[in-house]
């Protein structure tokens, strides 16, 4: 892994950690989960396996110190690993498409899904969920809020982040 990949994922995962640390819990602990959005943009510019492997671990470690949700440490650190991975799959099956700003925000949307859908069942198991409530509370209230806006901020960040990327000659253009 070269110098400028690894300081540009720091940068990412850091700029997540700060947007993570930031945004508060809205309902009962879960709050939208901006690291997730430049863990993605991370894989999107960086798509190596050792790349996916390292952001997701450092994505799931530094949610887990920064969550709101009660018990919610373990849950992210399962949480992160496993979405990296199966964004960085659907990135790979939808690399023929040739719109990235679309693809950008569709594997966004999808990917928050998953990885909603993953720490929640985790939580369910290990925890419990706060309040009481159900998984399809917390689904409706905090996972698909938290998809529209992570997939307005991609859209949002996506071309301006790659831009800046190709004129740095931090990636390959294309």
């Amino acid at each position: 892994m070269n110098t400028k990949t690894l300081v540009a994922l720091s940068l990412m995962v850091g700029i997540g950690a700060v947007l993570h640390t930031v945004v508060p819990g809205v309902i009962l602990g879960m709050k939208p989960d901006l690291g997730l959005t430049m863990m993605f943009l991370a894989i999107m510019l960086f798509p190596e396996k050792k790349n996916v492997l390292l952001v997701g671990i450092v994505s799931g470690m530094i949610s887990a110190l920064t969550t709101g949700f009660p018990g919610g440490q373990i849950p992210n650190i399962i949480d992160k690993p496993i979405t990296a991975f199966l964004f960085f799959f659907l990135l790979l099956a939808v690399k023929k498409i040739n719109k990235p700003l679309v693809k950008a925000g569709v594997l966004t949307a999808i990917g928050t899904l998953i990885s909603g859908t993953i720490f929640l069942s985790s939580a369910l198991m290990l925890v419990g969920l706060p309040g009481g409530e159900s998984f399809t509370f917390f689904l409706v209230t905090a996972i698909l809020p938290a998809t529209a806006l992570n997939t307005v901020l991609m859209v949002v960040i996506y071309p301006i982040v790659t831009s800046i990327a190709k004129r740095s000659n931090i990636i390959a253009t294309a």
